[in-house]
């Protein structure tokens, strides 16, 4: 990356500063007027000019005036961005909204939330791949219809639901009976161990003709199978692209949404910012993804002790405050990662 003079280097701060509050191509005159410096607007036209073709700037179409390129956020980001301090609203809002006393579950859930809600961005986080997912405790509750909700406990408090179809017609008594037999056969085992044995048990109740365990079994498998299927990405907020979005981007955000749909990018993107520490920031294709080309992406990684879990961040326009959503992102990382770990 090019060195620039000090004059340059301001000028660039300023530009991309009123390009991110403003979205519109920024003249010469008026940065001329903004960045403070005693300097002739045709030397501001001039270094204008060098920062374009340096990759830094472009000029759009007819407007005379100037945007930052990916090149130039890039430049902006890691070398002439301050970053401040997390406002204390935000951060009561997150110290409320990642409570301790909830599931890991709920907590990841809420953090995505959260980082929409307060950066005004798209929050995404990793779900973390539990180490060894033990079963606790399995209850099946009769819906209408042939569909059944599945409450299942894993691990020492984590709960999740699922809503079911039912293999076969059983009454609430049976399924009850069925739920005692699963939990008196199978609580406290590892779950990808209770799917093997389900498999086997199967097998042998259909030679033996029991037809009432191999109901309790099919339906033991059936949520089984539902939990292990179970995202492992969390995205909220996508409303927020939309009311950022000029008509011109609208198509862009529907490629993007369709790549949230397949999640294969996302997760293969969050995957690689796992295995990196601390923030990691990809402006346009630096994601790797041509769908990504005028967004954003900042993430940091979250931790349970001194084990890493995921990672959580942001997906917004380049053009977005990012002196205040980096140490939000930090900071949301560092609170989950706490919360986590009590």
């Amino acid at each position: 990356m090019e060195a620039l003079s000090p004059r340059a280097s301001s000028l660039l701060k300023t530009l991309v500063e009123m390009h991110i509050r403003e979205g519109q191509p920024i003249a010469s005159k008026n940065l001329q007027g903004e960045s403070g410096l005693s300097v002739s607007s045709a030397t501001v036209r001039n270094i204008m000019s060098e920062l374009e073709d340096l990759g830094y700037l472009a000029s759009p179409h007819t407007s005379a005036g100037r945007v930052p390129t990916p090149q130039g956020y890039r430049f902006f980001v890691d070398s002439l961005l301050q970053v401040g301090p997390v406002e204390e609203d935000a951060v009561s809002v997150l110290n409320a909204g990642l409570n301790p006393n909830r599931s890991s579950s709920e907590l990841v859930q809420s953090a995505s939330n959260l980082l929409a809600q307060i950066t005004y961005q798209t929050g995404i986080v990793t779900v973390p791949k539990p180490a060894a997912s033990q079963l606790r405790q399995i209850e099946f509750l009769p819906l209408s219809g042939d569909r059944v909700l599945v409450i299942l406990v894993i691990n020492e408090r984590e709960v999740q639901n699922r809503i079911i179809q039912m293999p076969r017609p059983m009454t609430e008594e049976q399924l009850k009976s069925a739920a005692d037999l699963i939990n008196l056969r199978y609580s406290g085992n590892d779950l990808a161990h209770v799917k093997q044995h389900i498999v086997r048990e199967m097998a042998e109740a259909r030679t033996k003709i029991d037809r009432y365990l191999e109901a309790a079994l099919e339906l033991a498998q059936a949520a089984i199978d539902s939990e292990q299927e179970a995202e492992s990405v969390v995205v909220t907020g996508e409303s927020s692209l939309l009311n950022q979005a000029s008509p011109e981007d609208i198509q862009k955000l529907r490629e993007l949404f369709d790549a949230f749909e397949r999640k294969r990018d996302l997760l293969d993107l969050m995957e690689r910012c796992s295995k990196a520490d601390g923030i990691q920031i990809f402006i346009g294709e630096e994601a790797g993804f041509d769908v990504f080309g005028d967004f954003t992406v900042i993430t940091a990684p979250y931790a349970q002790g001194a084990q890493s879990l995921g990672v959580l961040g942001v997906i917004g326009p380049t053009r977005m405050a990012y002196e205040r959503v980096i140490p939000i992102v930090d900071v949301t990382a560092r609170m989950l990662s706490a919360a986590l770990s009590r």
